[in-house]
Parts: structure tokens; C-alpha cells; sequence
């Protein structure tokens, strides 16, 4: 088994609880109210300018050019379509900059982000790790429900996103980077890897838990 075997196997009940979420099974039969969804985007658009940025910077900590290449394309979002079609949902949800800007960052996606900044400060083989669960689950889920065409629209299009062949490329390569970065390691990193991984899958399944709840800071 490669690393990112090991890894996805320890984040199986993660992952499995991600896939029968509330939130998504009712985006799925069409029954996950608006503004749940709508909270769910203005936390992702937070959580999206940062996860860019954490690219760029694990780029800079990286020698091979493909790597760097791909990782400075998915900061840039050149490798698939997720910002425009996150534009398109903030104009057809009526999602102002105002809006955005009132909006506090909520305690999981502050809690997720700062996990994963750290994980890059600590080693950049880490910080791939915490970067990758986002492409993977996200892969997987939109490869699960694609076929299950939601009755609304817009909650169709955001399954469709990540089914695309486009996105399960680039979550293939980041599967790529972090087995090859884990392979240059020592068993230590690797184990904090894993460690890594795990974090950022409890903190997307609390991302779904955080918008289907709506949650804010309690001061």
C-alpha cells in the first residue's frame, strides 16, 4: 500500500460520515434549505483564498517544476472550473462582496485553515498531506452523486464540479505529490502525514456540520 492508501483507509469512517451528512444527502434529494447552502459558500469562500495561497506557498518549498507548476496552476485556479462556478452561484444566490465582508470566518474554517498553515510551517510534506483530503473527498463525493442529478439546479452543479474529469485529474496528481513527497521522509514525517491527513478530514466533515448548523462564534 503507498502512503496515501494508509492514509485514506485510517480516514475511512471520516469519510464515510462526510458522505451521509446531512447536508449532503439533502443536496442531493433537493431538500437542504438555500441559506444553509448559502452560509456553506461564504465559508468556502474563505476557506478557498486560503487553501490558493497554502499552494503557492508549498510551491516555493518544492524543487521539481511539475510539481511547482501544478501547485502554482491550482493557486491560480487554472486546473478546474470551481471559481467560476463558485462566481456564478454568488450572482445567482444575490451573495454581495458586502455580504462576504460581513460575514465572519466561522470557528471550523478559521480552525481548519490554521491547522493547515501549520502543518506547512512544520514540514511542507505535511503541509501536502493536510492540503489533499479537500481534492479527495470532494472527488469522491461528486463521483458518488453525479448520477443522482438533484432536482435543484445549482446543488447539481456543484456535484458536477467535482465529478469532472478535469478535477479528478488534479486530485490524482496531489495523490502523486504527497506519495512522492512522503517516500523522500523519514518515518516520522510519514506518521505526521497521516496525522495530518486525519485532521483535515475531521475538519471537512465539520465544514458540512458547520453549515447545516449555521454556526457562529458564541461571543
Amino acid at each position: 500500500m503507498t502512503l496515501t492508501d494508509n492514509m485514506r483507509t485510517a480516514a475511512d469512517e471520516l469519510f464515510t460520515a462526510s458522505f451521509n451528512h446531512p447536508f449532503i444527502t439533502e443536496l442531493t434529494t433537493g431538500n437542504l434549505p438555500m441559506d444553509r447552502f448559502r452560509f456553506y459558500l461564504k465559508q468556502d469562500a474563505y476557506y478557498l483564498k486560503e487553501f490558493s495561497r497554502l499552494h503557492h506557498l508549498l510551491a516555493l518549498q518544492l524543487a521539481e517544476p511539475a510539481d511547482v507548476k501544478f501547485l502554482e496552476a491550482e493557486a491560480n485556479g487554472l486546473n478546474n472550473s470551481e471559481q467560476d462556478v463558485r462566481k456564478e452561484f454568488f450572482q445567482q444566490l444575490q451573495i454581495t462582496a458586502d455580504e462576504l465582508t460581513n460575514t465572519p470566518m466561522a470557528p471550523n474554517t478559521y480552525n481548519y485553515v490554521t491547522h493547515m498553515e501549520h502543518e506547512l510551517a512544520t514540514n511542507p510534506a505535511q503541509g501536502a498531506a493536510a492540503l489533499l483530503p479537500c481534492y479527495w473527498l470532494y472527488n469522491q463525493i461528486g463521483e458518488r452523486l453525479v448520477q443522482q442529478s438533484s432536482p435543484v439546479k445549482i446543488y447539481q452543479q456543484f456535484i458536477d464540479t467535482y465529478a469532472s474529469p478535469e478535477f479528478t485529474i488534479a486530485t490524482n496528481t496531489m495523490i502523486d505529490i504527497v506519495d512522492r513527497l512522503g517516500e523522500e521522509t523519514t518515518s516520522v514525517v510519514q506518521s505526521a502525514m497521516i496525522t495530518a491527513f486525519l485532521r483535515s478530514s475531521y475538519f471537512e466533515l465539520n465544514f458540512w456540520q458547520t453549515a447545516y448548523d449555521e454556526a457562529t462564534w458564541p461571543f
